[in-house]
């Protein structure tokens, strides 16, 4: 490992059945089909419908479809990488497992903090779109008789670029965005189970209205739109995908559920590129038909999608539907996001890297309670103070830095242990095994110095300082690889392998009790 911060036994440590606490075990009710509606789920969403308008508007013109052309190649290379390190080390949180395993305990800790910062903002962020396609949706229905106020339906703060820094903005609240966090906390605490096959209605559905879009909105479309291509230059084209890069954090979060899949040697691969092959090309179609609907500089930078279809010259029923389908979309992703982020808590809790209580199980839900409430706390507060701009930039430069580290961690892999079995691997042999982890770099290194701003890179500083803070206080003094003397024998992550075969088991059981079901 790089530094003195884990031993040469990280990557057992880090195994399935280190991953397995003897206080709780998750659910492994996850299918491939259940994974790849993750992805979709947590993609397809503010990315589309929000986004798209605000930097086709403001920073990129018709060129924001190489924003997210750009974005793709990145996760392309990342998930490649993920798929790697998911197949290898199939259990619970995501780049901070895998660098855990590979580059050691601190430098971990950053990616963990790094990685509940992303989910954190980024469901934050959905859920301010989702109150404004709300409103839309309301206000078309009801042909202009409801409209939100708007002191409880907005930001109380935003950002000015001029003078750098954060003003008020007159409103008090936003109230929508906040009640939807709250609503959807409490029905994922009530089970995994029970999120995933919400999440998968949803995503049919989603891809539907998405179609509809694309199909519909071609009669409507004119090529003279996409002229000038990109107004805003190529430095425009790149703070485009920093913004929208938080919309392929989807299939990051489908490697968070390593330890729900049923199969995650084989599921776990197919999940996250099959998620994200499905996204970019839907991407790229609505970009087109979006940027082509009106000059750029008209593009509404609210509710995107059915605002400009309106705009456009479309009919308000296509434009209600379209809205409905975005506010099943928006609602996916948030589920996705608050489903991921508690199990990095519990990743991190269950090395002693956050206090014990941060990991419990729920005996019934099989869920993490504590950290799902927490999570669902602290986004809904986020959701209804910052506005949305200001949250997509902050997710976005996390994600970044969780891709490179994770491909740097297949890079140490493929040299520390070049014979461990890998039922995915990177295509291409040894050369691709190094070369496409280095271009993930690369790529992610040459956006984030084109296309970060000084006060995001400024945000993200301050947060990754306040986590090193609470590491050096508590998870320094308290980790399980650094102090095991300090926790019971039962807690220490080898008395989970001596369960293992107990766990497998007992999943045995429910899996021949659920078939006996079926077939009475």
């Amino acid at each position: 490992p790089i530094g003195d911060w884990a031993a040469e036994d990280d990557l057992a440590h880090h195994g399935p059945a280190a991953s397995r606490p003897k206080d709780g075990e998750y659910k492994r009710a996850l299918t491939a089909f259940d994974l790849i509606a993750m992805g979709i789920g947590c993609v397809i969403g503010a990315g589309i419908f929000t986004l798209t308008g605000q930097v086709a508007n403001e920073t990129a013109g018709p060129a924001v479809v190489i924003s997210y052309v750009i974005g793709a190649v990145i996760c392309a290379l990342a998930s490649l990488c993920y798929s790697e390190l998911a197949a290898m080390v199939p259990v619970s949180g995501s780049a901070y497992s895998y660098t855990y395993a590979t580059l050691g305990e601190l430098i971990a800790w950053m990616v963990g903090w790094d990685l509940i910062l992303e989910y954190l903002v980024s469901a934050a962020s959905v859920a301010v779109g989702w109150a404004q396609y709300l409103e839309v949706f309301l206000n078309l229905a009801s042909n202009g008789a409801i409209t939100f106020n708007p002191y409880i339906s907005n930001a109380p703060v935003e950002w000015l670029e001029d003078s750098g820094t954060f003003g008020a903005t007159g409103y008090a609240f936003n109230v929508p965005a906040f009640a939807i966090v709250i609503v959807l906390t409490v029905v994922l605490a009530s089970g995994v189970k029970l999120g995933a096959s919400v999440v998968n209605a949803l995503v049919v559905v989603k891809v539907i209205i998405v179609l509809m879009f694309i199909f519909g909105g071609i009669k409507y479309a004119n090529g003279a739109n996409l002229q000038p291509f990109a107004p805003y230059g190529g430095d425009g084209i790149f703070r485009g995908t920093i913004t929208v890069f938080f919309a392929y954090v989807g299939f990051d979060a489908v490697a968070t559920t390593a330890q729900e899949a049923k199969n995650p040697q084989r599921d776990m691969p197919i999940g996250i590129i099959g998620s994200l092959t499905i996204c970019t090309v839907l991407y790229i179609a609505v970009c087109l038909v979006l940027s082509s609907l009106l000059p750029y500089y008209q593009i509404p930078t609210e509710a995107a999608v059915s605002s400009a279809f309106t705009l456009a010259g479309g009919p308000s029923w296509f434009a209600i539907i379209l809205a409905l389908g975005a506010l099943a979309g928006l609602t996916s992703v948030i589920m996705v996001d608050l489903t991921a982020q508690p199990r990095i808590f519990r990743a991190m809790a269950h090395d002693g890297l956050f206090p014990k209580a941060i990991a419990y199980i729920h005996p019934k839900t099989k869920t993490p309670i504590v950290t799902t409430l927490l999570t669902g706390a602290i986004t809904a507060v986020a959701a209804g103070v910052f506005p949305i701009d200001v949250l997509a930039n902050l997710t976005s430069v996390g994600t970044l830095l969780a891709f490179a580290l994770s491909a740097i961690a297949v890079i140490v892999l493929r040299i520390r242990e070049p014979e461990r079995p890998r039922p995915f691997r990177v295509p291409f042999g040894v050369v691709g095994g190094f070369a496409f982890p280095l271009l993930t770099v690369a790529a992610i290194v040459v956006v984030f110095v084109k296309g970060s701003t000084k006060a995001t890179g400024e945000r993200f500083g301050i947060w990754l300082a306040i986590g090193l803070i609470l590491y050096f206080c508590f998870g320094f003094w308290w980790s399980k690889h650094r102090h095991p003397e300090r926790w019971a024998p039962e807690d220490l992550p080898q008395a989970a392998a001596t369960a293992e075969s107990a766990a497998v088991d007992e999943l045995e059981v429910e899996d021949e009790k659920e078939v006996s079901k079926q077939v009475a």
